[in-house]
């Protein structure tokens, strides 16, 4: 185990107060805590405020909340602000649809090596069992567990990671939702691209300026488990446009853009 990795999980929310507290809940159910946990909100009402703030008064770790006003989806934006905030070498990101395996920090922590990031998969949580999630406050799930999609995924082995792929371009199965870089790397390249506009491709688009800049990634299977709560499809109206951006970054291997990170350090 890597202990001597010092990292900040960091995941985006907006106006989802039942999934952000199970978030909450499997972060206190970790082998391995984070140093930190900052919360970046995309403009949710004071009911989300209340809730971090309850968390808060007994959590064991510095417990963060960072917002900005709502104007629509401005996800890279607050999310370069929480990552300038962040006190640690090596960042974890997730989105605030997830719900953590126990062992998932401790994985990306395990597995961690400069040079490299980490993406993994995901395990869906069914529609039909949203009430009872919620109502029931159910973080743990297994190969067994009833309402699941892709429950192969739920399988920990953390000694396959011998035979992990190692990618030299960016894969089609990366999921921003489950993640972690070096802090370091991040700022080099500037971070999230605020030109990015509603829903999409800024984890994509930021990942392929890492991999411009010679790191490579490492895909987490059988570790880093993490359960994804159903939500319908975002809003795509302006995908067409980011989708350029990302082609226009991996066709000049641009490795540095002018609207990110380095405006908040």
């Amino acid at each position: 185990m890597k202990v001597d990795i010092k990292c900040s999980l960091i995941t985006p929310t907006y106006n989802w107060n039942e999934a952000l507290e199970l978030l909450l809940l499997s972060v206190l159910n970790q082998t391995v805590l984070p140093n930190e946990v900052i919360i970046a909100d995309d403009g949710s009402k004071n009911d989300t405020k209340i809730l971090i703030e309850k968390f808060q008064k007994n959590f064991p770790i510095p417990l963060i909340h960072i917002w900005h006003e709502d104007l629509k989806n401005r996800k890279p934006k607050i999310m370069n602000q929480a990552i300038a905030k962040s006190n640690y070498e090596y960042i974890i990101e997730i989105d605030g649809d997830i719900i953590m395996n126990k062992h998932f920090v401790e994985d990306h922590l395990n597995f961690a090596q400069k040079g490299y990031y980490l993406y993994g998969s995901r395990v869906n949580i069914k529609e039909s069992i949203l009430s009872t999630i919620f109502s029931k406050k159910i973080i743990h799930f297994n190969l067994f567990s009833s309402g699941i999609k892709k429950r192969a995924r739920t399988i920990r082995l953390p000694f396959m990671m011998k035979f992990t792929e190692i990618v030299a371009t960016r894969s089609s199965k990366l999921r921003g939702c489950n993640m972690s870089f070096w802090k370091s790397d991040f700022i080099k390249i500037n971070g999230f691209n605020e030109s990015l506009v509603g829903w999409g491709i800024d984890d994509s688009e930021m990942i392929e300026r890492l991999h411009n800049i010679g790191i490579k990634g490492k895909r987490l299977k059988f570790a880093g488990i993490v359960y994804h709560i159903y939500h319908k499809e975002q809003d795509k109206n302006h995908i067409e446009i980011n989708n350029e951006i990302e082609r226009l970054t991996k066709e000049k291997k641009l490795t540095f853009i002018e609207n990110g990170i380095n405006q908040y350090l």
